[in-house]
């Protein structure tokens, strides 16, 4: 994970010497001329192309770095962002002595960044520069040694490979031993629920040796969203209580992917109620052999309590098929459930309080110390749920795992409050933070106060690459069933398939299916709900000549070459009944704003822009994008145009043939 490639040049190149200033214009002035040197000289000898696109984000960040300011770049595909912010993240940390966090939407974006064939090392080599670069992974990717130890003789032969790597690991990151499953690794990777405090590995584990690791990094730390925003949500109180924050003092901090902060920002701000997880904690328990008789019968109510509330909160979701989290509607019977499953919580983390003291030959201490973590964190969430009838939470059930989360509304606030008012520069990087140049909608959702911002588009050859088709006429639910069936047939067999199908629901996906169950074609259909999604996604890549439909592809996936000349929009992405969107939407009621026009299109269009983007990936593609959806003389047409590739030419699809 450690970039330490030797300087080979000297001079401008050495950044220990070239950026040794001691104040800021200094820093800009020769920053600024040596990203021009980089850009405009040095990388083009090594066969990269002089992209004005590329330089101006460059210079534009170095401007927002060097005067901390929070920045919105939106670079379209082939800018060569990545290289942009880099030139500026390196010697902004070697002037300020702190290093500089870059905040990834996924871990495979880390890995893609700061891996062994990332652009950090790529950038290394190509100036000659030592850049000290570490990745700081979510903790629950790193193994946990009890947990090994508590459950690895259930594992059968997988138990001999993993005892093999745990005696070679240092860091103990999964990334080393992918072949274990998610099952296994969920059992005995470090987990919330754990207390370290007791540990009897505790300042010696893989966890602590790796954030002693990356602690130490000097000019770079990528982490994961999650793991950026749990440090910045806990760092306040984990300093207050003596403890070290997740990651070291840094100098700024560089969102990729910014436009997804949001969620991770939430969740991490919030509680989840697991039943599956207090169920465990129930059967436990009642395996405890000579258990208290006061043990057994609260752990009997709890486990009747648990059971009535998500019975009751099952039954009080606003279902939305196109959304992954599911509204609750608040009634008489969810509060007195939630009433009495909170009181069974409070009577159980006493009986554990008393084990812990009195029996603890029962239990053992990390199991009372994990089911306390657990307790406490439910009966907080339920606090909040039914605190001021949930006006400064939100709530929802997770349509996956069925999971019961409560977050803060204020998210703005708290941004506000941790991050932009610490004078650190925050810069914003994405393909998709706009409409059509206008940032006002991402400017409200975070609550930013007059950011810089630059926007740029892709520097490929739109015009030549990319056809779009719309639709003249516009059609009902019935019509599109059945025309759209047989426009969707024709396509595919047309192009002969390599088409990637995007729906805005996995309920679409189904009718889908069912209306061409009578159909033959010669090539394969993928369904997103028939398998592993990166599976599916390498086979749709490997067998060239195969259509993916699904309603979850719309970002995060690259099918360069001819795998995939053909993006066909079914449906429009607006925005489901999620209740995130429904609290901007409620926001902007109150403030007298029509939440359709400055909540609902704004969002399609930047989720339509994203899908539209995995069409282009290389100079080199080339293909069409059709939209089966009504575009023309629509009041969402406007939105629907400024989504689409910038130059690309508009046809109609009736004479697509």
């Amino acid at each position: 994970m450690n970039i330490t490639i030797k300087s080979t040049k000297v001079g401008k190149n050495q950044l220990c010497a070239y950026f040794n200033y001691s104040n800021r214009e200094d820093l800009q002035v020769k920053l600024v001329e040596w990203i021009g040197d980089v850009l405009y000289d040095i990388l083009p000898e090594h066969g990269y192309k002089v992209r004005d696109e590329q330089i101006f984000t460059a210079f534009q960040i170095a401007d927002a770095v060097c005067s901390k300011k929070v920045h919105l770049t939106e670079a379209g595909l082939g800018t060569g962002k990545t290289f942009a912010y880099l030139l500026s993240a390196i010697p902004y940390a070697r002037f300020s002595g702190k290093p500089v966090v870059i905040a990834c939407a996924s871990t495979v974006l880390q890995e893609q960044l700061a891996g062994d064939t990332g652009d950090i090392k790529t950038l290394s080599r190509l100036l000659g520069l030592e850049i000290d670069a570490r990745m700081a992974k979510d903790s629950c990717q790193y193994i946990c040694d009890v947990r090994v130890n508590e459950n690895l003789e259930e594992f059968d032969m997988m138990s001999d490979e993993i005892n093999q790597w745990l005696n070679k690991t240092k860091l103990g990151e999964r990334s080393e031993i992918s072949t274990v499953p998610d099952h296994i690794w969920k059992r005995i990777s470090w987990n919330e629920s754990m207390s370290c405090d007791i540990c009897m590995n505790r300042g010696y584990c893989k966890l602590v040796k790796a954030r002693e690791y990356y602690r130490l990094a000097r000019d770079l730390i990528i982490v994961d969203h999650e793991t950026f925003f749990n440090d910045l949500w806990t760092r306040e109180e984990r300093l207050a209580n003596g403890q070290l924050p997740i990651l070291p003092n840094y100098s700024a901090v560089i969102f990729d992917e910014g436009h997804k902060i949001l969620l991770p920002a939430a969740m991490q701000a919030g509680q989840q109620i697991n039943k599956e997880e207090i169920d465990n904690i129930v059967f436990t328990l009642g395996e405890v052999q000579g258990a208290r008789d006061s043990l057994v019968s609260v752990a009997t109510a709890m486990e009747q309590a648990s059971y009535d509330f998500f019975e009751n909160l099952n039954r009080s979701v606003i279902i939305a098929e196109s959304s992954e989290r599911l509204s609750i509607r608040m009634d008489e019977t969810l509060q007195k459930t939630d009433k009495g499953f909170r009181k069974a919580l409070d009577h159980l983390h006493l009986e554990m309080q008393i084990e812990q003291e009195l029996y603890i030959e029962s239990l053992s201490a990390n199991q009372i110390q994990a089911y306390e973590g657990q307790i406490e964190r439910a009966i907080m969430a339920l606090d909040k749920f039914c605190k001021n009838n949930s006006t400064d939470m939100i709530a929802w059930v997770d349509r996956g795992d069925g999971s019961f989360w409560v977050v803060p509304r204020n998210l703005n606030e708290m941004l506000n409050r941790h991050l932009f008012q610490k004078e650190l520069p925050v810069i914003f990087t994405s393909a998709t933070l706009s409409n059509e140049g206008d940032f006002d909608y991402f400017i409200r959702t975070l609550g930013l106060k007059e950011p810089s911002k630059s926007t740029v588009k892709s520097p490929f050859d739109l015009e030549k690459q990319v056809v779009v088709y719309l639709p003249q006429s516009s059609y009902s639910l019935e019509e599109k069933s059945t025309h759209g069936i047989e426009k969707l047939v024709s396509l595919l067999n047309i192009n002969e398939g390599r088409a990637l199908v995007l729906t805005n629901s996995m309920e679409e996906v189904r009718k889908i299916r069912k209306r061409l169950e009578g159909y033959q074609f010669p090539f394969d259909i993928l369904w997103e709900d028939k398998g592993e999604r990166g599976h599916l996604v390498r086979r749709f890549k490997e067998e060239k000549f195969s259509v993916l439909i699904g309603a979850n592809f719309w970002e995060g996936i690259d099918v360069p070459g001819d795998a995939l000349t053909l993006l066909i929009v079914w449906q429009l992405p607006f925005p489901a009944l999620d209740p995130l969107i429904e609290v901007q939407r409620k926001e902007a009621r109150e403030q007298g704003f029509d939440p359709v026009i400055t909540v609902d299109y704004p969002e399609m269009g930047l989720k339509l822009k994203q899908g539209c983007g995995r069409l282009i990936r290389t100079e080199e593609d080339k293909g069409a994008i059709v939209l089966l959806d009504s575009v023309i003389g629509t009041p969402w047409g406007k939105v629907v145009m400024g989504a689409l590739p910038f130059g690309a030419e508009i046809r109609g699809i009736e004479g697509l043939k």
